[in-house]
């Protein structure tokens, strides 16, 4: 698929890299146009679905074959990121729990690999789709779909409600949430700590939706910009037959893209690191009393 020379046809190009390949669940039928609650993204779920699986039987198969003599290449990678995560987790979790380690793993490699896809070729998969099955659109970078990184934040808000239980108990966390940040501890000033469970109240509430909101626009808002500007980048390069100003501007499109490329490496491995620091962060937050 090649960008077409006028602005209305580049903004399609545009457009059409921007949106998702749909399912009505209702009709079930795929509808590019399709709005509403019962509308499937069936790209993102399938592409961060396999992600998954590759993760899953790719460190599966490392921890089954794994020897205490020479390890492979792929062991050595597998067993040196186990131990970067498992670091970060025990400077910041300082509880007992057999569960955040794992989970900390799995979120920074899955969203790792969803980022990764970021760095193919932007026409590559789409025009596959488009041109062996037919399909009206299709993209490939998971992260880039705000469903996805607000599904996998909501599960953080979830498990950090959870740890508040397990760790706190009911009465220890409507306890907290009844006289945190705001609490007179001693005089006749006392009772106006009645007065203060409203403001600390409100005050809970935006900071418990605050988390899962942010921490799921800064996934999607870096990823989505990159995936952006290597859409506006293939504009350029798809000029390249256009005399010498359109060669011009298809050399420096190709030049952008290894530049891009190059940079945007740091970018999708930090914002899989941030996402998994923050989630480690909001457990820690969740399971020590205040």
């Amino acid at each position: 698929m090649e960008a077409a020379e006028s602005p209305r046809d580049s903004g399609s190009y545009v457009l059409h890299h921007l949106s998702n390949l749909k399912l009505d669940l209702q009709t079930m039928k795929i509808d590019p146009h399709a709005t509403g609650f019962w509308v499937l993204h069936l790209d993102s779920a399938v592409f961060s679905l396999l992600l998954g699986t590759i993760f899953f039987v790719v460190f599966r198969r490392v921890a089954v074959r794994a020897t205490s003599g020479v390890p492979s290449g792929l062991q050595n990678a597998v067993e040196a990121l186990v131990d970067f995560v498992d670091g970060q987790v025990k400077e910041i979790f300082h509880q007992e729990n057999k569960l955040v380690a794992p989970l900390a793993l799995t979120i920074f490699v899955w969203v790792f690999l969803m980022n990764l896809m970021d760095l193919l070729p932007v026409d590559l998969l789409p025009y596959a789709a488009e041109q062996g099955a037919g399909l009206p659109a299709l993209r490939i970078v998971p992260s880039t779909d705000v469903n996805i990184t607000l599904g996998m934040s909501i599960a953080v808000f979830l498990l950090t409600f959870g740890f508040n239980m397990v760790y706190k108990g009911p009465i220890g966390f409507l306890k907290e949430a009844l006289t945190h940040p705001f609490f007179i501890k001693s005089g006749w000033l006392v009772v106006l700590n009645v007065i203060l469970i409203p403001f600390n109240v409100v005050l809970r509430i935006v900071e418990e939706l605050a988390r899962p909101i942010s921490l799921a626009l800064r996934l999607f808002g870096n990823l989505f910009a990159g995936e952006l500007i290597f859409v506006l980048i293939a504009i350029l390069m798809a000029q390249a037959g256009n005399g010498i100003g359109g060669a011009a501007l298809g050399l420096g499109g190709i030049a952008l893209s290894l530049v891009w490329a190059g940079f945007h490496i740091l970018v999708i491995t930090l914002q899989a690191f941030i996402f998994m620091v923050l989630t480690v962060v909001y457990l820690s937050l969740a399971s020590e009393h205040h």
